[in-house]
C-alpha cells in the first residue's frame, strides 16, 4: 500500500512553530547520508500519535490537514531542541518526518532514563523497540532481553527479540542502524547486529505486508528520551538487489550463465542473451524452461519489464500448452500499474497465481527498473517475495473458484520445468539461481 505522501497534504516548513535553544555542533552525516533534524527546531517533522496511517489516508485534504495541525500544536508542547538533541518529556503526540521512505539506512542515536519505553516506527509501523532492560516488572515483555527488537512481531516470529542485549548504561548513549529494504528490517545497536533481515510484519493489517513506504516515527512513551545525529541513506534499486539476493544463499546454483541458454529448453528460439539478461525477443513467446525437472524448490532472479511488459513464471511445467493452466501455474510477471491493465481480475497482476490466487499490488519498481523477486514451491504452496515484501502466500490445493471458471488441470503437477512464459514483450531476467528443497 502507497501511503498519501504527508508532504503533499500541505505540511510544510512554514507551518511549524520554530522551537529551539542555541545548538553546538553535532555530527556530520557519513558520505552518503544526510540529516533528517536540522539540530535547531522541529522543521520536516510534524506530530501523530499511534494512529492506523490508512485512516489518515482516507481522510479529506482538508480534514486531513486540521488533523494533523492539532497533532503536531500538542507535540509543540512537549517536544524541544537542546544543544542539538531533539528531546521529549515523554508525553504527547510522536515526532514524525513528512518525508516518507521505501528502502533507506537510518542512523540515529538515543538517551533515555531507568524505566523508560519507547521506540522507532518504520513506515508509521510500530516499531524497533527501546526497552529499560533492568525494570523487572516489564521483563515479562521482554524488557530483560535489551533492545532493538522488532516487538510488535508475532510471538516467535524472527526479529521479535533481539539477538544480543547490546543496551549501553543509562546517562550513556546509544547509536542505532537500521536497514529496511521492503519489509527485510536489520537492526544494529551499538554496533552489534540484533536483527538479521527479519520481515517486519505490518501491525496494522497482520495479513498484509508492509507499507511499501511511509514515515519515520519517535515514540514517546512515560519517560524523557533525547535524540541525536539523525541521517538517512535512501538506498538504490541495484543496491537493494543486490542486499537482498546476498541473503541465505546456500544451495542456491545458478541456472544461467549470463552468456548462452546452454542448460535451457523450449522455445530457446524465441529468446536471446543480452547484457548478460535473457530476453524475450519482441513479437515472440513461448515458454522457455530448464532442462532439470524439480519437485519443491526455491529461486532468485531479477526482472525488468518495459512499459506495459508481460511475461510469467511457469512453475512445474512440462513445457507443453499454456503454463497458466497447464502447469501447476504461471506467476504473471507483469508492468501492473500501466494504464493498459487497469481492469484485469486480480488475478492477472504481477505476482499472482494466474486466474487463481491474487497477489498484493503496490510493490513493483517502475518499468524499465530492475526488480527482485524470491518464489518458494513446497507441495501445493507457493510463496513470493519482491523487493523484500511477500506479496503472495496461497495453497492452490484449496483454490477453487477460477477466473472466468476456466479449471487448472496443471495445479495437481507434483514436479515439472522452472521457465519464463513470453508473451511477445521484451521482458528480461538475469541473476537465476534455483535450490531444491526434495529431500
Amino acid at each position: 500500500m502507497k501511503l498519501r505522501s504527508l508532504a503533499m497534504c500541505g505540511i510544510v516548513a512554514a507551518s511549524l512553530s520554530v522551537l529551539s535553544t542555541a545548538a553546538v555542533s553535532a555530527a556530520e552525516p557519513p558520505e552518503g547520508f544526510r540529516p533528517l533534524f536540522n539540530d535547531k527546531d522541529l522543521s520536516g517533522w510534524h506530530g501523530m500519535p499511534h494512529f492506523d496511517p490508512r485512516d489518515l489516508a482516507k481522510m479529506s485534504d482538508e480534514m486531513r490537514d486540521r488533523q494533523i495541525a492539532e497533532w503536531t500544536a500538542d507535540a509543540h508542547k512537549h517536544w524541544s531542541v537542546e544543544n542539538a538533541e531533539l528531546v521529549n518529556d515523554g508525553h504527547g503526540a510522536y515526532l514524525v518526518t513528512n518525508e516518507e521512505f521505501t528502502d533507506y539506512e537510518l542512523l540515529i542515536d538515543y538517551k533515555t532514563v531507568p524505566r523508560a519505553d519507547s521506540g522507532i516506527y518504520l513506515k508509521a509501523n510500530p516499531q524497533v523497540q527501546i526497552w529499560d532492560y533492568t525494570e523487572e516488572s516489564k521483563f515479562k515483555l521482554g524488557a530483560d532481553k535489551g533492545s532493538g527488537g522488532l516487538w510488535n512481531n508475532s510471538a516467535g516470529a524472527a526479529g521479535k527479540d533481539p539477538a544480543v542485549r547490546a543496551d549501553k548504561a543509562f546517562g550513556e548513549w546509544n547509536s542505532f542502524r537500521i536497514r529496511q529494504i521492503g519489509s527485510r528490517t536489520s537492526v544494529w545497536l551499538n554496533g552489534e547486529m540484533v536483527v538479521d533481515n527479519a520481515i517486519m510484519e505490518n501491525f496494522w493489517d497482520r495479513k498484509k505486508p508492509l507499507f511499501n513506504s511511509g514515515p519515520i516515527c519517535l515514540q514517546t512513551h512515560g519517560g524523557e528520551i533525547r535524540w541525536r545525529n539523525i541521517f538517512i541513506r535512501e538506498i538504490p534499486a541495484e543496491e537493494a538487489n543486490e542486499i537482498l539476493a546476498g541473503r541465505d544463499t546456500e544451495g542456491f546454483a545458478s541456472v544461467f550463465n549470463g552468456q548462452n541458454l546452454e542448460g535451457w529448453a523450449g522455445a530457446v528460439d524465441n529468446y536471446e542473451v543480452v547484457d548478460g539478461s535473457i530476453r524475450c525477443k519482441q513479437g515472440k513467446g513461448g515458454i522457455l524452461h530448464t532442462a532439470k525437472m524439480y519437485s519443491d524448490f526455491a529461486v532468485k532472479l531479477e526482472f525488468l519489464t518495459p512499459p506495459g511488459g508481460n511475461n510469467g513464471l511457469a512453475i512445474r511445467t512440462n513445457g507443453k500448452g499454456d503454463p497458466a493452466y497447464d502447469a501447476m501455474c504461471e506467476l504473471q510477471v507483469l508492468d501492473s500499474e500501466h494504464p493498459k491493465y487497469a481492469n484485469l481480475d486480480a488475478r492477472q497482476y504481477h505476482g499472482s497465481a494466474y486466474g487463481m490466487s491474487a497477489a498484493e499490488r503496490g510493490f513493483l519498481r517502475e518499468a524499465g527498473q530492475w526488480n527482485y523477486q524470491e518464489v518458494t514451491v513446497v507441495g501445493s504452496t507457493i510463496r513470493v517475495e519482491l523487493n523484500g515484501s511477500v506479496i503472495l502466500e496461497t495453497d492452490l490445493s484449496k483454490v477453487t473458484e477460477y477466473m472466468a471458471n476456466r479449471a487448472h488441470p496443471g495445479k495437481e503437477f507434483t514436479s515439472g520445468a522452472f521457465g519464463f512464459a513470453g508473451h511477445g514483450d521484451a521482458v528480461q531476467f538475469r541473476n537465476v539461481s534455483i535450490r531444491s528443497l526434495a529431500e
